[in-house]
């Protein structure tokens, strides 16, 4: 039996792996990765795989990358991790004084977590404690996009709206409010995505209007809304939801866990619409897929209504591992090789030349919807059957290329640092697949 054998094997005896009927792994056979370099997962028989997706959107600059290492290193030689409950340790109070400088002005006030899902926890608790610290608790309830994705435990699980992770969890959680996506494939003939975000904004403010002395917070997952299908919207609507917002006192909590640190072609995407959320979450590339950790930025006026000789009132929220000292060193680096080599600018070079190279994808009669959002590109493939996304990424796979579909939605979002060749590869196997049955 084969080294790859072997571990797929013991893996589907004693893993129970995320986000997987372990049954379909009798036919679907586990990927066993023995080293990973740039965008290439390596298995034990020396075959290679693109890392199209940047595993699950974490990996930035590519894996292995020497920097974040050796700052992981480095700051193994002082301490790996310390409580931040009555401690504080240099990795924490630089990073969280570094992201203030880089975020959208006013934000700062860092909260540490885990995990995307814990992030969106902490800013969901945060907005219900606000207006009651405020005295106005009747101000409990959250308003999302449909179709949107928070995370799966519990309390981010109430505002996502995709039925596959949703519905058998349905008694568990808190009700909460949809309102229409601006994705703009939803736009109606003739109607241009500016058009159509503005649409679903007269939509919030009508339900605002009815709803907003009983709403804490908005979420919004700013500009691509991912686990949705790539779903992509014009800016105009974060900015018209900031104002919403203001005017019927609602927080608005952009959730920026996959479309931050570069993924929408500024380093954070609420830039793009020039507006500062109460509540910014971030995760996913803050480490460059180093090492698990999230943030979550208040603004002041958020973090001055916890503020108080009460310990009751201020925020009891905590996590073990909060403020990693290894993880806050590891996104310390993400941040100064993104700075220092110039990488937001390399990315335009790179989505220029990935996009003259697609093409001829594009013009496939069966693609439809092709879209590009900084380094984040996906489509629709017309008459996909409900088997698509398992055999068109099983298929890849066999091709070298890691890609998992949502639904009849093919994308890609690698590492920044993958290369013309690299990126010609990808694509040539995307057309390939495109001409299988």
């Amino acid at each position: 039996m084969s080294a790859n054998a072997k571990l797929s094997g013991r893996s589907r005896r004693a893993v129970w792996h995320p986000c997987t009927q372990m049954k379909q792994l009798e036919t679907l056979p586990l990927v066993p990765i023995s080293r990973a370099e740039g965008v290439w997962l390596y298995d034990f028989e020396g075959h290679r795989i693109l890392d199209a997706i940047g595993s699950w959107w974490v990996n930035l600059l590519g894996h292995g990358h020497p920097r974040i290492n050796a700052a992981i290193r480095a700051q193994l030689d002082a301490f790996e991790h310390v409580m931040l409950a009555g401690l504080t340790h240099e990795p924490a109070v630089e990073l969280a004084e570094r992201l203030a400088k880089l975020a959208p002005q006013g934000l700062g006030h860092c909260s540490f977590g885990s995990d995307g899902a814990s992030a969106v926890e902490i800013a969901l608790k945060l907005s219900h404690q606000y207006w009651r610290n405020l005295g106005r608790s009747q101000k409990a309830g959250f308003v999302a996009l449909a179709n949107g994705y928070h995370g799966e435990t519990l309390g981010a699980l109430s505002v996502t709206d995709i039925p596959l992770y949703r519905d058998c969890f349905a008694p568990l959680l808190r009700a909460s409010a949809r309102v229409p996506s601006p994705d703009w494939r939803l736009a109606r003939a003739g109607e241009t995505p500016e058009d159509w975000a503005g649409r679903c904004a007269a939509a919030l403010e009508a339900h605002l209007e009815r709803h907003a002395a009983t709403t804490a917070a908005l979420i919004v997952e700013p500009l691509v809304q991912c686990a949705g299908g790539m779903a992509m919207h014009h800016p105009l609507y974060l900015r018209r939801a900031r104002q919403l917002c203001d005017r019927f006192e609602v927080l608005l909590i952009a959730d920026e866990i996959a479309v931050g640190f570069g993924r929408t072609g500024t380093l954070f995407a609420c830039e793009q619409a020039g507006i500062v959320p109460d509540l910014l979450c971030l995760s996913k590339g803050i480490t460059g897929g180093a090492l698990p950790l999230s943030v979550v930025m208040a603004t002041d006026r958020v973090y001055d209504a916890f503020y108080d000789d009460a310990t009751e009132r201020g925020f009891l929220h905590s996590h073990s591992y909060s403020g990693n000292a290894l993880a806050c060193r590891a996104a310390l680096a993400v941040l100064d090789v993104v700075h220092e080599e110039g990488i937001l600018d390399r990315n335009r070079g790179t989505a220029a030349y990935l996009n003259r190279r697609a093409e001829a994808i594009r013009a496939r009669p069966e693609v439809e919807h092709f879209r590009n959002t900084g380094m984040i590109w996906a489509f629709d493939v017309r008459g996909a059957g409900p088997g698509f996304a398992a055999d068109f990424g099983r298929r890849a796979l066999e091709a070298g290329v890691l890609l998992r579909p949502l639904g009849s939605t093919v994308y890609w979002m690698p590492p920044y640092g993958i290369s013309t060749a690299e990126i010609d590869f990808l694509l040539d196997a995307v057309d390939r697949l495109l001409d299988s049955p």
